[in-house]
């Protein structure tokens, strides 16, 4: 892919970059303190609410028109194991047992046993308890062993709860942790409670990455999920995260795009690059490759990298192995030739 110009979405013209530089009282030199932003809870709503607002018919025409780019067979193969590469496979059900995580974790290993040039996975998702058997599943494999926590999906919890959750799942061997951030507390403009939340998260995961999961389909506008996502990368986020897979609507085209401009500005005032996680409902490779190009066209190639974006996802992958093998030997496999997650 090459990397295109970088078009804002927000509601003036320009770049938002200069604003924002002055907003938050850094230089683009500067990636640390954020004193100036965080030092009381009237400057944190004044640094939010002055975030340029978001286009909403510009974003998603932006959105639209990005979804129609075509790619040659020789970048769609290439497009296709790097979206391979980007999964976080992941189970998130009250049924899961330590077999089916096994299961997933084979499958995470060797997607395709009949193919061993078949990329393995970035991660495997789990609920907490579930740890332990990913870990030991994956063992040796390089992939890395998320586990969702702070009361997720909702986030109703009081704060001890959401950090002992946190920390078992560390001491399990979790090396990602997928926290939810308090809607409730993020609507009603209690944004110090969600930052202090955010931070303390953080802290507890120690060398852990931190994905914050922002839940966009409950924040109701584009300039909230612009609010919610640097209010996540101020306090310490290494990802964000557009949802838990378990409200509509989930991940959308317009969302990501959103928060792939708040990445790619905050990293242009701050120096500190940010992951991009979009979760649920993506589900074929055609929606994947729409969103490496968004990607691309939006933060440029530094991000189309594992490091840095990923995909939430568990019936993604069977698609993606379909579409491979069409590319390879020219019929489709079937549906039912990959196994059933």
């Amino acid at each position: 892919m090459n990397q295109g110009s970088h078009h804002a979405v927000t509601s003036h013209q320009g770049s938002p970059r200069p604003a924002l530089r002055r907003l938050a009282g850094m230089t683009a030199t500067a990636p640390a303190p954020y004193s100036d932003v965080i030092r009381s809870e009237a400057s944190l709503r004044r640094f939010l609410h002055g975030l340029p607002g978001v286009d909403q018919v510009g974003a998603e025409a932006r959105a639209a028109m990005l979804g129609t780019r075509s790619i040659k067979t020789t970048s769609k193969a290439w497009a296709l194991d790097l979206a391979i590469r980007m999964i976080d496979l992941t189970t998130l059900e009250g049924a899961d047992t330590p077999g089916k995580v096994r299961a997933l974790a084979a499958k995470a290993r060797r997607p395709d046993p009949a193919d061993p040039s078949c990329p393995q996975v970035a991660a495997l998702c789990v609920y907490g308890d579930r740890v332990p058997d990913a870990v030991q599943a994956l063992k040796g494999s390089g992939i890395h062993v998320a586990a969702v926590a702070t009361a997720f999906p909702s986030g109703r919890a009081e704060l001890d709860v959401k950090l002992a959750d946190t920390r078992g799942a560390v001491a399990a061997g979790a090396d990602e942790i997928d926290m939810v951030i308090d809607r409730g507390a993020f609507l009603a403009g209690n944004y110090q409670k969600v930052y202090d939340e955010i931070v303390a998260v953080k802290e507890a995961c120690g060398d852990a990455h931190l994905k914050v999961i922002l839940e966009t389909g409950e924040l109701v506008t584009y300039d909230n999920v612009r609010r919610a996502s640097w209010l996540a990368m101020l306090a310490g986020g290494d990802f964000i995260k557009t949802s838990t897979g378990k409200v509509s609507p989930a991940a959308t085209l317009p969302v990501t795009l959103v928060m792939l401009e708040a990445v790619r500005d905050f990293r242009d005032v701050t120096g500190r690059q940010v992951g991009v996680k979009p979760a649920g409902g993506i589900r074929t490779a055609k929606d994947a490759i729409k969103y490496l190009v968004m990607v691309n066209e939006t933060c440029g190639e530094e991000w189309l990298d594992p490091d840095w974006f990923r995909f939430g996802a568990s019936s993604l992958l069977n698609d993606l192995l379909m579409q491979r093998t069409k590319l390879a030997t020219g019929r489709y496999s079937g549906p039912n030739y990959f196994t059933l997650d």
